[in-house]
């Protein structure tokens, strides 16, 4: 990195999908430069987007069991809220989430991207 430099980051939206094509009530996996990323339609057509690994046995969660606004993680059936990302309880911890916007039909998510700026 230059000297004169600095390191920011700053969210990038990027296209991930076309809003039609998502199923409804199940996940879909996309990838977009190492972010692995699980999208959500639910049956009242907002989608969220988290990420796509379990934070206690990795496990993939577009392949889980949707249920009203909840997802069963596949390995071993820890409940996460989709919107927020929380794992439910008695169990705990967090998946990170990804702000969406659907615009002319395709699905974006905002993702972190660094990049240096001059000082």
């Amino acid at each position: 990195m230059d000297r004169n430099a600095k390191r920011v980051t700053e969210l990038k939206w990027v296209e991930v999908a076309v809003y039609d094509e998502l199923p409804v009530q199940t996940g879909k996996t996309v990838r977009y430069r190492g972010h692995e990323i699980a999208l959500f339609r639910f049956t009242s057509g907002k989608v969220h987007a988290v990420q796509n690994r379990c934070p206690h046995k990795n496990g993939v969660l577009a392949e889980g069991l949707v249920c009203d606004e909840h997802v069963y993680c596949p390995m071993h059936e820890r409940k996460i809220h989709i919107p927020s990302g929380a794992v439910q309880k008695p169990d705990t911890g967090c998946v990170p989430t990804y702000e969406i916007k659907i615009e002319n039909g395709l699905v974006y998510v905002a993702l972190p991207e660094a990049r240096e700026v001059a000082v």
